[in-house]
């Protein structure tokens, strides 16, 4: 459950299984949410809102978000730093020590 990040109105995905977070302008990410659309591959989480950012998954899937990519990527930096503060508390690991 560690890792989940928020991309929006309570909507949840696994940042471990996120590919990119990419914008939705460019005419080859139109294409593709337009054909994930048609071969229900796609998860609108925008809300009705516009949508500002493409998460491209592992499964070969995408899902729709009304957050910016910088905010999701700040997110997800966030998860990331968190889990290896864990991990390194669980191995016992000093983050601080240069040996």
């Amino acid at each position: 459950m560690n890792n989940l990040i928020n991309i929006g109105f309570g909507n949840i995905v696994n940042a471990a299984k996120i590919i990119a977070v990419v914008s939705p302008d460019s005419a080859p990410i139109k294409r593709l949410v337009q054909e994930s659309k048609s071969a229900g591959r796609a998860v609108d989480a925008t809300q009705g809102r516009k949508t500002k950012a493409v998460l491209v998954m592992e499964d070969n899937r995408i899902v729709l978000s009304a957050l910016l990519p910088e905010t999701i990527r700040g997110r997800a930096q966030t998860f990331d730093a968190d889990d290896s503060r864990r991990r390194n508390a669980d191995d016992g690991i000093n983050g601080d020590d240069n040996e």
